[in-house]
């Protein structure tokens, strides 16, 4: 099979260019001749000599000079080069092609008499004595206007260039006008951007129409989108790192309604040194528009109990539990445990770790389930952990209320399991992973998380070697089983995007703040606290689903419409961090509190514990429930929801029966 031949154009833009500069390298040549012989011919000794007859005879020798130029610059190739990027022996390359072409012509003239040739014998004996010394002039004036050419030539061509350049590259406001507005002005001005700066925006009346690196203050944040209007703005980068709050909230919340590319620096506690503060902004999200800034903890307390230690995450595969495992690998434990029974998401993580520490880091994946207590024993015998993060549980509130009985097998006797494990091997800590649905549950989730939470306090009040805590926190955006993946989907689907109810309202942190709170809590706990995160104020998910469609580059209820189906089996209209009988404690971290412990009859709470383990052996969805509702005093479940899918299952059994 023949090898296609390629098809190359015999003459392009490139190759014109390319001739012009030559022609015009061969034009400056010309010049400099016909200067150097008139210079050579001031310093004649003899005066008398008529400048027109000088003139006539170097015309005649012009034809020859270009020729040997020509050939002498084609030789070096120097019109090849891109003279915006060249460098020292680039323009040596005109140097030695004008000496050469020189040398040429001084040796032509010398040996086959140039002049005598031409035919201008009247001026022969003058001529020479002006043509020998202007073969040094001759050198030295091309070599040096040539050079001066390229230079003036790559300064306009550059300068042109630019000017293309911005008009492609994006119209930006700088929202802030104060030092790190400044460096990202002069970062974009020494690197190639796509972000061309065209105004400055700030809250402070005194900057308004000053001049920052040669871009003005031209109106305060409340006139974003008018400004945005006016200066036909495609980008808006947020450069006040230090604010945060409802302030912060509100300018990028007006920013994203822009439909502009929104660009935010990271808190100032993020920032990293000696990297361009450019190189460090990111593309707004969904966090950003909470209005609370990212908690951070104190990394010399975890690592403090992390460090050198066997730790094991249960449920180290899920968001949190991989995010865990993330996190605690910085702190340089002896040995990471991952026990989750999805092997798809704990493989996952493994790979992850193994990639950015390398194969030889000391890490275990375990695929088996909590409630396997004899399985779950062997990894305690074999690796001997002494800090337990479990994570593992059944989180998805709707799917719970149609199986409270997996619920129950999974969440509260998976953590008992644990617990009682962690126990009896003498582990330092044991930490427990629980949600703000625990506090006076309307659904099985909640309930059986508040269980949990009781177990912990009970174990503790046993007196146990190892310090028993739980982590309370609300809902965790990016996580698995958050609101968000899902309005994410819908939104690119075309919509609707479906919300419960139009005032329904949550709390709401990060997967790196829920388990920056966790591993804090392992520095504050000593047995039986319930640690709550002060989250802020409620946000609705309704504006939080406005705001993702508009993130998303998309209008509210014009591109993507919103429809409200109601509450679902279970749900509550707003959550809460603590039960009326818990009170608050402070910690040495402003931003966590421990709910007071609240006292458990162990007997009693131990033998209710024995027969709800017997009832949901049996299946029995009401049975189930009705023992939840003792084991938890605070819960109250609408059992109606519960009656239909039961109802409907009978029904199901019954026909195929039938069958």
């Amino acid at each position: 099979m023949k090898r296609p031949k390629l098809k190359t154009k015999s003459f392009s833009i490139r190759t014109l260019r390319e001739w012009g500069i030559l022609a015009i390298d061969l034009i400056t040549v010309s010049i400099c001749f016909l200067g150097a012989v008139v210079l050579s011919q001031a310093y004649l000794p003899q005066r008398g000599t008529d400048l027109l007859d000088i003139l006539k005879g170097s015309f005649i020798c012009l034809p020859i000079v270009i020729l040997l130029f020509f050939l002498s610059f084609w030789a070096f190739r120097v019109f090849k080069v891109v003279w915006r990027y060249a460098r020292g022996r680039d323009y040596l390359r005109i140097l030695g092609a004008c000496i050469t072409a020189t040398v040429f012509f001084a040796m032509l003239d010398q040996i086959i008499g140039l002049i005598n040739i031409v035919g201008t014998q009247n001026v022969t004996g003058e001529l020479k004595q002006i043509i020998y010394p202007a073969y040094i002039m001759l050198g030295v004036f091309s070599t040096a206007s040539i050079i001066l050419f390229r230079i003036m030539y790559e300064f306009v061509y550059a300068k042109q260039r630019d000017r293309l350049e911005v008009t492609k590259r994006k119209r930006t406001m700088i929202i802030g006008a104060g030092y790190t507005a400044s460096v990202i002005l002069e970062e974009l001005s020494r690197q190639d951007s796509i972000y061309n700066p065209i105004c400055l925006v700030d809250d402070d009346p005194d900057k308004l129409g000053r001049i920052i690196n040669e871009i003005e203050v031209v109106g305060n944040t409340k006139d974003i989108a008018i400004l945005v209007q006016k200066y036909a703005i495609d980008a808006i980068i947020f450069a006040i790192p230090s604010l945060n709050g409802e302030v912060r909230q509100r300018i990028l919340t007006d920013c994203n309604a822009t439909k502009c590319q929104v660009k935010v620096l990271p808190f100032m506690s993020e920032m990293i040194d000696n990297v361009n503060i450019t190189k460090q902004m990111r593309d707004i999200n969904i966090a950003d528009l909470l209005g609370r800034q990212q908690i951070t903890f104190d990394d010399v307390g975890v690592a403090s109990y992390i460090y050198d230690k066997v730790v094991m995450v249960t449920g180290g595969g899920g968001s949190i539990g991989s995010e865990l495992c993330r996190q605690i690998a910085k702190y340089k434990p002896r040995r990471i445990i991952i026990v989750d029974v999805y092997e798809n998401s704990a493989y996952n993580i493994q790979q992850e770790l193994l990639r950015t520490y390398g194969s030889d880091y000391d890490l275990h994946v375990e695929i088996v389930s909590v409630t396997d207590y004899d399985k779950m024993n062997e990894l305690f015998v074999e690796f001997r952990p002494q800090i337990i993060f479990h994570a593992a549980a059944h989180k998805h509130v709707p799917l719970m209320e149609t199986v409270p009985e997996e619920a129950v097998k999974n969440n509260i006797f998976g953590t008992y399991n644990v617990a009682l494990l962690a126990d009896k091997h003498k582990a330092q800590k044991f930490i427990m992973i629980s949600t703000d649905k625990a506090v006076n549950p309307t659904n099985v989730m909640g309930a059986t998380k508040r269980c949990c939470e009781e177990i912990v306090q009970m174990m503790a009040q046993k007196g146990s070697k190892t310090e028993f805590s739980a982590v309370r926190f609300g809902n965790v955006l990016g996580s698995n089983g958050s609101v968000i993946p899902l309005f994410k989907k819908q939104i690119e689907n075309g919509g609707p995007v479906t919300v419960t109810h139009p005032d329904i309202i949550r709390y709401f942190m990060t997967i790196p703040e829920a388990v920056n709170l966790v591993l804090q809590a392992g520095t504050f706990a000593h047995g039986g606290e319930i640690f709550v995160l002060d989250m802020g104020k409620q946000v609705k998910i309704l504006t939080l689903a406005e705001n993702l469609i508009t993130l998303m580059g998309h209008k509210p209820y014009t591109d993507i419409d919103i429809v409200f189906t109601g509450l679902r089996p279970g749900e509550k209209l707003y959550e809460e961090l603590l039960m009326s009988e818990e009170g608050l404690q402070k910690t040495a971290n402003e931003k966590i509190f421990i709910g007071h412990q609240i006292n458990i009859e162990i007997d009693k709470f131990s033998e209710e514990l024995e027969k709800m383990r017997l009832i949901s052996a049996t299946n029995d969805k009401y049975a189930v429930v009705e023992q939840l509702k003792v084991l938890v005093p605070t819960f109250h479940h609408d059992s109606a929801y519960l009656e239909k899918i039961t109802q409907q299952a009978e029904t199901y059994r019954t026909e195929k029966q039938a069958k």
